[in-house]
Order: C-alpha cells, then structure tokens, then sequence
C-alpha cells in the first residue's frame, strides 16, 4: 500500500543533470501531469494487439488538437504523424507501442484493469503488464513539448504509435514489420530512429543502453503430440500423448544444453502452455504445446529450429505416437540492434538526464522487440527507463508481464525528458559527413 500512497502522490520533477537542456525540463514539467493522467487512463482501459481502438482514437485526437495531421489505421490501428520544424534539419522518427497483454492484474493500485477477454479459448483479464501505456503517454508528451517549439525546431519528427508489439492474433498481420510493410518510411525516410522501454530490472532514476545486438531475435513455436483416446483405466488401448508430451518437453531441455555452444552467444527455449483432455479419466487424441525460442544468432537459431523439431518427431515416434512440429509458426522478430556509431553519439545526451552514473550497460537482454524491424530500416536507438522503485530491488521486483508488474510513475518524466534530450541533441547537432 506505501508503493500505491507514493505513485499517487504528485511526480516530482527530477533534478536537472549537468548540460541538460533547459527546455527540456521545463517542457517535461509543462506536461508531467497529463502524462500521467493519461497512463493511467490507458492502463485502465487496456487493448490487446491489432484491437487498440480506444487508445489509437486517444492519440489521434491529442495530435489532431495540437495541430498536425495524423494518419490512423495503419496496420489496422496504428496512428502516425509527421511534426516540420521550422528550420531546415535532419529527420528522425520516434516510436511507442500501444497493445496490452492477456494478464489478469493483481497490481494494487486504484486505476487497475478490470478488462476481461476470450485468448486461445480461456477467459482472462487484459493488463499494460509490459508498460506500454507508459510509452504511449511518454510520446504523446514529448508530441505536445516538439509542438511547442515547432517554430524553432530543425528539421522533422514522424511520431509512430504502434499496434501489436507483443504480436497480432493468430490469423493477422500487425506490428512493426506490418507498419513498414504499409510504407511508413516510403514517403518519410528517417536518419535513425530512437525508442525506449520502461524495465522492471532498472531501479527509477536509471537509464539502460547497450551497443550493438541488444534484444533476442524472438520466434515461437507449436508443437502437437497425436495419440489415440482411451480409458484413464486402460491406457494400453490407446496412445498416451500426454506422456509422449512430457517426454518431449524434458528432451527438448538438451537442445540448448547439449547441442549449442552458449558460451558464444545465449539461447532460451521456453514452453509457455500446454494443453491437452478435459476430464481426469480419460486420455485424450492430442495435446497442444507453444513456446518461444530466444537467439542472438542466425546460423544457431536455424539450429534450434531444427533440433526441436527432430527431437519432437523421434520423441512422440518412440511413444508410438506422432508430432507436428510447426517450428517456428509465425514471422519472428528478429534481434533488435542498437547501431554503435548512434550509440555513442547520444550516450552523453542519456547522461544529462540522469546523470553519468545513472546511465547503465544492462548486457544482452533475452527480452525481444519488434522495434528491431524500424532498426534493419535505418540506424535505431533503443534505451531502458528503470521502473522499480528506488529501495526496492529490481532482481527481486515483479518483472514485465507479471500480473503484478509496478511502474514507479516518477519513470514517465524521465521517459519524457530522455526521449526530448535525445531528440533535441540530435536535430540540433546532426551526425557531419
């Protein structure tokens, strides 16, 4: 309860660090307050991929009230617009992700989730358990502070407000990839790209940024054992896929821990569900497995793929039973890389925000983005705003997507003033030559 009393509580503005622009704080000041009313209408009132409706018309009508011309329904409900400067400058695009994810919310605070929805089958509730209401807010308030300098600004922004991060429904396009595929950067070619991700494992008041491979290539999979329905009784007159199944998820554990070499780069195999029966004595025709896979590297992820699929094959084939191996069943993302060159320049514009000792390498993050697609397109800047409170240990703090996941709200200021400061430094003093 001390977390939820301090979250409502007004966000105090952080204190300037050395060389920070000047109007960077006072706009982050001048729309900290509807930056926070807004995250909590959004976390309220949370969508899932490709069904963002509500937020997407919440976003278009600010950018309308401000003055631009915004773009809605791209890659269904995605919202972009383009903010001219005043002055002759580079380009740049910024981008936030808008789609919640299928949690039920266990989070204590007074603006929780109450939304509900049908997913794969099961009802479940509909939580911002990964903070994308707090990117969303962040960039529609970093929107408002560029407008307001529109007649001194060089050069122009493309904001993009994007559906389906965490993926569209089954049967859908969306996300980034979907975003470029409808020719976002055809008409409008950034120089680079900047976005950002509140993270549970930063405490507030941190910043997180690594060069090069950032975030995991991300790609999941599915995996169906067939067997033949019998009596829990008589389990020799059928075929059990449930056993077959168990077999196949222990075995498929050595397909990262003896047959890839993880001291050269890290791989993840998960299983996220597994479903099979309805009823305690009877074994059922089938059971249905889905997982992700998580690689920083393109000659070992086509190996994963591969061993997977041998080891569910030959391992439901020794029980007599038979597996489709869809492996991977969807278009990934691929790994999100930061471009070092871009790295190093804005690295001093991240430290003036929170200052030098606040501006952390996390390593290689197992987490995927499909911000990675915008990052193929041209040089991308993707950097971590710490969203556990301070005095709380970050290792120990629910993570992003747990039902409990907590956002230190003071994270919003922060995301507003990194995300100008970088934009700023950058139209202002772009890379010569």
């Amino acid at each position: 309860m001390a977390a939820v009393l301090a979250l409502m509580a007004p966000v105090a503005a952080q204190a300037q660090a050395d060389g920070q622009r000047p109007e960077v704080a006072a706009a982050a000041q001048a729309v900290g307050d509807k930056v926070v009313a807004w995250r909590r209408d959004i976390h309220a009132n949370p969508e899932l991929g490709n069904r963002e409706t509500r937020t997407a018309a919440l976003v278009a009508e600010h950018l309308r009230a401000l003055g631009l011309d915004p773009k809605i329904g791209i890659a269904t409900t995605g919202v972009t617009a383009v903010l001219k400067g005043g002055r002759p400058g580079p380009r740049i695009a910024l981008r936030a992700d808008m789609d919640a994810l299928p949690v039920t919310e266990r989070a204590d605070v007074p603006f929780a989730s109450k939304v509900t929805t049908t997913f794969r089958g099961q009802q479940t509730g509909v939580m911002h358990a990964c903070g994308h209401d707090a990117h969303t807010s962040v960039l529609m308030g970093v929107v408002e502070a560029l407008v307001a300098m529109k007649e001194e600004l060089p050069g122009e922004v493309m904001f993009i407000f994007q559906p389906a991060e965490e993926g569209p429904p089954d049967g859908e396009e969306g996300g980034a990839e979907e975003m470029l595929a409808q020719g976002i950067f055809k008409d409008f070619k950034p120089e680079a790209v900047f976005g950002l991700h509140v993270f549970s494992t930063l405490n507030a008041g941190q910043i997180g940024v690594h060069a090069g491979p950032t975030m995991a290539a991300s790609d999941r999979f599915n995996i169906v054992v067939k067997g033949r329905q019998t009596h829990g009784s008589r389990p020799w007159g059928g075929i059990d896929p449930i056993v077959a199944a168990a077999d196949v998820i222990g075995t498929a554990q050595t397909v990262v821990s003896r047959r890839q070499d993880i001291s050269k780069q890290p791989v993840v195999l998960s299983f996220g569900a597994i479903e099979g029966g309805i009823r305690y004595n009877i074994i059922p025709d089938q059971v249905e497995m889905v997982g992700t896979i998580r690689t920083f590297d393109e000659g070992m992820r086509q190996q994963v793929f591969a061993d997977l699929i041998n080891v569910a094959e030959k391992v439901a084939q020794a029980h007599g039973a038979t597996a489709v191996a869809q492996v991977p069943d969807t278009k990934g993302n691929p790994v999100t890389v930061n471009d070092a060159a871009l790295t190093e320049r804005m690295l001093p514009s991240l430290r003036k925000v929170v200052g030098a000792d606040n501006v952390v390498d996390p390593g290689l993050t197992m987490g995927a983005e499909d911000f990675s697609f915008y990052a193929r397109e041209v040089p991308g800047l993707f950097f971590f705003v710490g969203s556990t409170p301070q005095g709380q240990d970050p290792k120990t703090a629910p993570s992003n997507h747990s039902p409990e996941f907590f956002l230190d709200e003071s994270a919003l200021d922060i995301g507003v003033r990194a995300l100008l400061q970088v934009s700023l430094d950058y139209l202002n003093d772009p890379p010569r030559g």
